[in-house]
């Protein structure tokens, strides 16, 4: 399973609780799409999971700048994922930021709001903030990779619940 968090705004801990913490466990793959803010934070997510890709966000410290990308691409499920923490220029900057990259899925944070979006060339997902929601639902995303290609997902309160599920076919060629 790939989990997908962001936007955690701590100083001192991760601030997972409830099924997010749970699926950060779990997971094969985490991917913290930024906004850490201190070195800790970032500190006590890799500590949690064997395989971690995370990118910085626009409030993170130098010590995290230094040691994670803006942005970075990677593979689960036969599918590319490109992710960084924003882009100006909303969702159509988002789409070309994927497609720079050659992505199927652009994961991204920064708003703090749970979105999934495939409506156009290239799929974006945000999975929320699980620690800040700022008046979103606090949230995570879970995918897992499909037999035949692709992934199957699911955007995830803290408290447990799906409120959105998808799927994200492998691409053609």
């Amino acid at each position: 399973m790939l989990v997908v968090v962001s936007d955690t705004h701590s100083t001192d801990s991760h601030r997972l609780s409830g099924r997010t913490a749970d699926a950060v466990r779990e997971a094969d793959v985490v991917a913290h799409s930024g906004d850490f803010m201190r070195e800790p934070v970032l500190d006590d997510f890799v500590a949690e999971t064997d395989r971690f890709f995370g990118v910085f966000g626009n409030n993170d410290d130098t010590a995290i700048r230094e040691r994670l990308p803006e942005a970075r691409t990677f593979a689960y499920g036969g599918l590319t994922f490109a992710m960084t923490h924003t882009r100006r220029g909303g969702q159509t900057a988002l789409s070309l930021f994927g497609r720079e990259r050659g992505a199927d899925v652009v994961l991204f944070g920064h708003s703090h709001r749970p979105t999934f979006d495939a409506t156009g060339e290239v799929t974006l997902l945000n999975p929320g903030s699980h620690a800040q929601p700022r008046g979103h639902r606090a949230a995570h995303a879970e995918l897992e990779a499909l037999s035949d290609g692709g992934v199957r997902g699911r955007l995830v309160e803290v408290g447990g619940g799906a409120f959105e599920t998808f799927t994200i076919p492998p691409t053609d060629g």
